[in-house]
């Protein structure tokens, strides 16, 4: 590619973003163009600034790394999405992988590694962090085999986040510009998929699979 390497900074701890703005911007062939505290802030950062690549953590407020990533990869703006976390579960490195992502690097690698992955993405190629990549070889099905999460549609996957969040059926429909009746259609079809049953195990669903950060519990709607 031509020019230095665009990049987005998607990271809500504060220290952290600043420690990675300091390391990349002493590089020559890169340019720190914006950041982003949050999942919805940084997927209006990315269409609006449109970087090279995009170094997203999935533990991010108001909207996952791995939504964030999803939806920058539906909006086809070319920019490529590096996930840079301390997750090393092979069934979420696969899930970002699902939503988009062109890599996957633990926040406890080198800088040098950091910096290779930034150059590898930005070139258009992938790049998997070389424990998750050795345990996605030792164990393909379980970095390859689809979950139950697969089977989700998109608006069941935001159904699913927000009502884990604690909002109620009218607030989703308001929120999403549905119908409630369409909301408890979704709601409905989301736990049959993953055999769930009520707001709770939902609630645990989705922290397991890092969808939301700290619920908030609401009775039931």
């Amino acid at each position: 590619m031509n020019g230095r390497i665009r990049v987005v900074l998607c990271e809500d701890h504060v220290l952290f973003r600043e420690g990675l703005r300091a390391i990349l911007r002493e590089q020559p062939q890169i340019e720190v163009v914006g950041e982003a505290g949050t999942g919805r802030e940084a997927v209006e950062k990315v269409k609006r600034l449109r970087p090279d690549v995009v170094l997203m953590d999935i533990e991010m407020p108001e909207l996952s790394g791995i939504e964030a990533t999803r939806r920058i990869a539906q909006a086809k703006v070319r920019s490529r999405v590096l996930v840079l976390t301390l997750y090393d579960d092979e069934e979420i490195v696969a899930q970002c992988l699902e939503a988009g992502a062109a890599g996957y690097v633990l926040k406890d690698a080198p800088s040098s590694e950091l910096l290779r992955a930034v150059e590898a993405v930005a070139k258009g190629q992938r790049y998997l962090t070389p424990k998750v990549l050795t345990q996605m070889v030792e164990h393909p099905s379980k970095g390859r085999g689809r979950t139950r999460y697969d089977l989700l549609s998109g608006r069941e996957r935001e159904v699913l986040r927000l009502l884990a969040e604690g909002l109620t059926g009218k607030e989703i429909a308001a929120r999403l510009d549905l119908s409630v009746k369409t909301v408890d259609a979704h709601k409905y079809n989301l736990m049959q998929k993953l055999d769930l049953h009520d707001r709770a195990s939902l609630v645990k669903y989705a922290l397991r699979r890092k969808l939301i950060r700290l619920p908030v519990l609401r009775p039931e709607d």
